[in-house]
């Protein structure tokens, strides 16, 4: 049946230039004054709206957020927040004044306990946790935002924004808004006659504002040499020697924490003794970590795309354009998609979690903390659309396939879980059951949030040793062998001791001791850089720690 010649279809449009036309007298043409910012929002967003509020790993439209989360919740109340990271208070601070209702994001970070608390008292019913690339997805989908609150470095009068070093979600954002007839509006650091390059088109923005300060910035990839223990450098080696060595693994992504750090630091020292350079850890799907610069320095790592930058390292990243992806202007331009996709092709994912259970399955969603996932799902999960083969993804299809018993060839990404036995106050990380399971009936979710599932998972390492769950021939083996390097945890005390010394005798656990791992080196004097001066002296004295890392 065809639609009635009066149907309507640019509803979308009509209603945009409505709300532009209730904006116009609070703006210079698409520039707002700071003062005249609450004005603004009051008349362009309207009850009901999904709203994405830039909050990004690092960069985030605080003054737009707060701005948002005072607005009278009288006249506008039930907005679908629909953004990737809660990072500040005022983006919590939007549910409790009743401004917002609806929520789904991806992770959390610091206000994950608080976001538990709201969740449990009524005032946010969350849609999903989602991972990175599922989010931006729905921007395209389902989640369209109706109005968007991004941040840039500058504008110019017309509207053209550029981001620095710090794009990461903001194509996604702009585009999926701009092209359904949204609203984007736009912080900056400064209005000028010229960007030095235009990340965004200004027809794609509605209004600009300079915000009162910088918007902020979190240097979350930011690790102190001085805080890495010998524990982590045991692991550390174990991973070099015992996985990436083997596999010749080249081109992989790096998860955020110590555990990688010192990965990332024994690089120079360790696996240049082991003659790995050239070998292994060419190609980084990651942040400009500063804990990379004595491996960049050395030779190891050729290439690095970063989903975002990292803050102090801008200059330090402006001098190596031939290992980071920068522009014109000669910064670097991030950009959280293209990363996410590259990292899911990648030969091996590396990361830590909070939980993981007898099978393998891990969260960071626990019943007090609900951090979310961020990009670990998709960087962490075995990429079935892949074609193009390397050596790494045909080695441990082949080994899988040696397990199960099939008989159809094909490759499998090495996803890697890098956790000890014991997080901080003596919290056992290996459990029986995942928190999971009872988040998902408080929260009312269809599923368990779970962040990478254990049938993805090829390998966990901890200071007992490397578990191969990929060449496990069924469950019964695979909890055994989670059990087998659980340490002194429950989980871990519950072993049946003759079925680990037989999956010891088959290499599917290996000891340090198996791989030609010597505990006795596993020492901070295998540090490249042991300190952040020492990371500074690295750079050439171009990487500039914020200052809460410096005390020198």
């Amino acid at each position: 049946m065809k639609m009635s010649p009066d149907f309507q279809w640019d509803t979308l449009a009509r209603n945009t230039a409505a709300r532009l036309k209730r904006g116009a007298p609070h703006a210079n043409g698409k520039v707002v004054a700071a003062e005249n910012i609450a004005a603004l929002l009051h008349s362009v967003i309207e009850s009901g709206d999904r709203v994405c509020v830039e909050g990004n790993n690092q960069k985030h439209a605080d003054f737009l957020a707060l701005a948002l989360s005072k607005l009278d919740a009288n006249l506008v109340h039930d907005l679908h927040i629909i953004q990737s990271n809660l990072a500040l208070a005022s983006h919590l601070d939007v549910f409790e004044r009743g401004v917002a209702s609806r929520l789904d994001f991806c992770y959390s970070g610091e206000q994950g306990v608080r976001l538990a608390r709201l969740i449990k008292a009524g005032k946010i019913n969350v849609g999903a946790i989602h991972t990175y690339l599922e989010l931006y997805g729905r921007y395209f989908m389902d989640l369209t935002p109706r109005v968007s609150l991004i941040a840039a470095q500058s504008a110019d009068a017309n509207g053209n924004l550029y981001t620095g070093p710090n794009t990461e979600d903001t194509p996604a954002v702009a585009e999926g808004t701009a092209f359904k007839n949204g609203i984007i509006i736009a912080q900056v650091n400064e209005i000028v006659d010229t960007v030095p390059r235009v990340d965004v088109p200004g027809d794609w923005v509605s209004y600009v504002v300079q915000a009162p300060k910088p918007h902020y910035i979190e240097p979350i990839f930011t690790r102190d040499p001085a805080q890495i223990t010998e524990t982590q450098i045991l692991m550390a080696m174990m991973v070099i020697k015992g996985l990436y060595a083997p596999y010749g693994v080249t081109r992989l992504n790096h998860g955020i924490g110590f555990d990688t750090a010192a990965i990332e630091l024994i690089l120079p020292t360790y696996a240049e003794s082991l003659g790995l350079r050239g070998k292994i850890c060419n190609y980084m799907t990651v942040n400009p970590c500063p804990t990379l610069i004595p491996a960049i320095e050395s030779g190891f790592v050729k290439g690095i795309h970063c989903a975002g930058s990292e803050l102090g390292m801008e200059e330090y990243v402006r001098a190596r354009p031939d290992v980071f992806f920068n522009g014109p202007d000669g910064s670097m331009r991030s950009n959280r998609v293209f990363c996410q996709i590259a990292g899911h092709y990648a030969d091996l994912f590396i990361g830590s979690t909070l939980q993981v259970d007898t099978q393998g399955n891990s969260s960071t969603a626990t019943l007090n903390r609900i951090t979310g996932f961020g990009g670990a799902p998709n960087f962490g999960s075995e990429s079935r659309a892949r074609r193009h083969v390397s050596y790494p993804w045909l080695k441990a299809g082949q080994e899988s396939a040696a397990a199960t018993g099939a008989t159809m060839p094909r490759g499998r990404k090495l996803v890697v879980q890098m956790v000890e036995s014991f997080r901080e106050k003596m919290s056992p990380t290996f459990t029986e059951k995942l928190d999971a399971w009872q988040l998902m009936e408080d929260l009312s979710l269809d599923l368990p949030p779970v962040m990478i599932y254990g049938d993805d998972v090829t390998q966990i390492v901890t200071e007992e040793g490397i578990a191969h769950l990929h060449k496990c021939s069924n469950p019964q083996e695979r909890e055994q062998a989670v059990r087998g390097v659980a340490g002194f945890t429950e989980v871990g005390m519950k072993r049946d001791q003759r079925v680990v010394d037989n999956l010891r005798d088959r290499g599917v656990i290996q000891r340090p001791e198996d791989i030609g791992v010597d505990v006795s080196l596993a020492t901070r004097d295998l540090l490249a850089a042991k300190s952040m001066k020492d990371l500074v002296r690295w750079s050439g004295n171009l990487y500039q720690p914020p200052n809460r890392f410096r005390n020198w």
